[in-house]
């Protein structure tokens, strides 16, 4: 089942916070700067773009991206969020698939996207790996000694 894809406004504000905690993956300081970036965005900072996944009107996932500053062309994807029910039904992927696109459309050449080597984590890793990023870093104990940072990348042009 296809979504739409529309912003996300201040009405879905509480949303995207229950749906960042409902994932169950991340800590509650991760949940307050998802929920901080919207803000920023909101309040007309383009240093964060976010789009929503819908069906009707309620939003089933989101995804947050950005400018790398300091880079040519390149962009950090932030975070990929969907309703924990509706894993695995394409969420995901239309997501990744809008951002791509957006990213192209804006003249931007690299995909930069940070996450976990924990065991919970990898769903995620493999979400990103059949969808063609190439692990590319390993940072060993960076969120915590035995969680280490894996970053993907992936070429647009």
């Amino acid at each position: 089942m296809s979504c739409s894809l529309r912003p996300v406004g201040h009405a879905h504000r509480a949303r995207l916070e229950r749906l960042t905690r409902g994932t169950g993956l991340f800590r509650e300081d991760e949940v307050a700067t998802a929920v901080e970036l919207l803000d920023e965005s909101l309040a007309g900072d383009d240093d964060y773009q976010f789009v929503g996944a819908f069906e009707d009107d309620q939003m089933v996932g989101y995804a947050c991206w950005g400018a790398t500053p300091g880079t040519v062309a390149t962009s950090d994807l932030y975070w990929i969020v969907v309703d924990r029910l509706r894993q695995g039904s394409g969420v995901g992927t239309q997501l990744l698939g809008e951002v791509e696109s957006r990213l192209t459309a804006d003249g931007r050449r690299l995909v930069v996207v940070e996450t976990s080597s924990r065991a919970d984590y990898t769903p995620t890793r493999r979400f990103y790996e059949t969808r063609g990023y190439t692990r590319t870093a390993t940072i060993p104990g960076y969120y915590a000694p035995g969680d280490d940072l894996v970053i993907y990348t992936k070429d647009l042009t």
